[in-house]
């Protein structure tokens, strides 16, 4: 049975490149991370039909099961394995099927509500924002929305106008002060390489040594990083 040894938060707005850095990082790392992507715990819809799913507004806090999310990641942290749903962005609901996740030396819970709730900050021992140009966000949002979701451009301006901007400027970017590291263009190729090292490190740790147990005390405030990218990074298009 293996027992987690570290948590990390990776939040950000939508189109920020957070699920790339969650998923470089793993795929660097290999086996040693569970990633646990926050869409997965929006609420069971099942009792609406369509055409009210399509009205709620999503991102929002109380769109998500926050206390499943808990739950499934404090079994986690103690070694047990859980049915993670499944989310379908066409139908706005969870599908009948369950993914089994079982615990591993590192879990990556990413999302844009990842450093807003206070059990799961407690929980993670890196706590990382993804910060990148409201622009670029925007049209990363669309061809994401358009291309993968099958949603109409008309519907996903109208989304992003009346709920996606007002809703980060209300709730995603103040979760920015919860960050112990601030990664500025997305996923930039230092960043990313700093945080695989520190994951590395942690999966190499000796469970059975007192010293390297798991500690769950927060970075202080002037421990705080931000990333920033290389020249070369920054002057090109950031990845999605």
């Amino acid at each position: 049975m293996t027992i987690p040894t570290f948590v990390i938060g990776i939040a950000g707005g939508t189109g920020a490149g957070k699920t790339t850095v969650a998923r470089e990082v793993a795929d660097t790392v290999g086996e040693a991370v569970t990633r646990i992507p926050l869409d997965n715990y929006y609420e069971d819809l099942s009792h609406m039909p369509l055409e009210k799913r399509e009205d709620v507004n999503y991102d929002h806090p109380d769109a998500f099961e926050w206390d499943l999310l808990v739950d499934q990641l404090d079994s986690l942290l103690m070694g047990q394995p859980i049915e993670m749903p499944q989310y379908d962005f066409e139908i706005h609901n969870r599908t009948d099927e369950t993914v089994t996740v079982t615990p591993s030396d590192v879990i990556v819970v990413e999302g844009i509500f990842a450093l807003y709730d206070d059990a799961i900050n407690d929980m993670c021992d890196l706590r990382v924002f993804v910060e990148t140009d409201a622009d670029v966000r925007i049209l990363r949002r669309i061809r994401r929305d358009v291309l993968e979701r099958g949603r109409e451009l008309a519907g996903v301006i109208d989304q992003y106008l009346s709920t996606v901007k007002p809703m980060h400027e209300q709730f995603v970017d103040p979760t920015k002060k919860n960050a112990d590291v601030i990664i500025p263009e997305g996923a930039n190729r230092m960043a990313v390489d700093l945080l695989a090292e520190k994951v590395e490190a942690e999966t190499g740790t000796d469970p059975d040594d007192p010293d390297e147990s798991r500690s769950w005390d927060r970075f202080e405030e002037t421990d705080r990083t931000t990333v920033e990218p290389s020249d070369a990074e920054a002057d090109s298009p950031s990845p999605k």
